[in-house]
């Protein structure tokens, strides 16, 4: 069941019962299980379908000829990946697993059904696009201007902001299943770096990383020393607003 998506939907439009049944029925089709770090896709590959991820993490990364990785996006349940896949003859990044990963196969004509006969769908895909495109922003200035303490708690200010949006955040904890390598893949940053930065955010009581789950106890405090704005995220769009009765 897609309930993390239709969650996440939610913000951007408010969907019918029959809008959140064709969005089960469409990810219902085809499900399978990859295993921990490896490629759902990978560069040069031609996309066939969408993948939407029900349960475990993933990441969208570029790799150079020397081995260097860069991290550009994480995905977690809920997340689509990609509606513009479509349009690609050949992919020209990977999408690699960080933990096992259960997906819902979403076929190209599939998708098609769904948003020529629900409107609420396609604009609330619309939405998430926005933001994805959004969120590359933000990783560019994360990238190009914050230091090392601001990129790493601003990642995990918006992680955590984006697994509360699904429901599975639970007394201000959430799973983080990374590892040190993949925060400095994500952030530009050495793992030699990435060590010290954490131990500044423990000691300063801003995160707790225990068993692969991050607590922040005071995220209005963290967002603060991250220079974190969720406006990116788009999260309080117009979906309360919008009458799912409505066309």
């Amino acid at each position: 069941m897609p309930q993390h998506l239709i969650r996440k939907l939610e913000h951007f439009t408010r969907l019918s019962a029959d809008d959140k049944r064709a969005l089960e029925a469409a990810a219902g089709h085809r499900k399978h299980l990859v295993g921990a770090h490896q490629d759902i896709i990978s560069e040069g590959d031609r996309p066939e379908h969408l993948n939407l991820i029900l349960e475990g993490w993933a990441c969208r990364y570029k790799q150079l000829e020397d081995g260097r990785r860069q991290i550009i996006a994480f995905f977690v349940p809920g997340d689509l990946f990609d509606i513009q896949a479509f349009a690609l003859r050949e992919m020209d990044h990977s999408i690699g697993t960080l933990t096992p990963v259960r997906l819902a196969e979403i076929h190209q004509d599939a998708l098609l059904r769904l948003t020529d006969e629900h409107p609420r769908i396609a604009r609330a895909f619309w939405w998430e696009a926005v933001v994805g495109v959004a969120t590359v922003r933000e990783w560019t200035v994360n990238l190009g201007q914050r230091t090392g303490l601001e990129r790493i708690g601003h990642l995990l200010c918006e992680l955590f902001i984006r697994l509360c949006a699904v429901g599975l955040v639970e007394h201000n904890s959430c799973s983080l299943p990374m590892t040190q390598v993949d925060l400095a893949d994500a952030t530009g940053l050495s793992n030699v770096h990435v060590n010290p930065v954490l131990q500044e955010l423990r000691c300063s009581g801003l995160i707790v990383l225990k068993d692969r789950r991050l607590t922040i106890p005071d995220l209005a405090a963290l967002q603060a020393v991250s220079l974190f704005n969720t406006n990116y995220l788009h999260l309080d769009r117009e979906g309360r607003y919008f009458d799912a009765d409505q066309g």
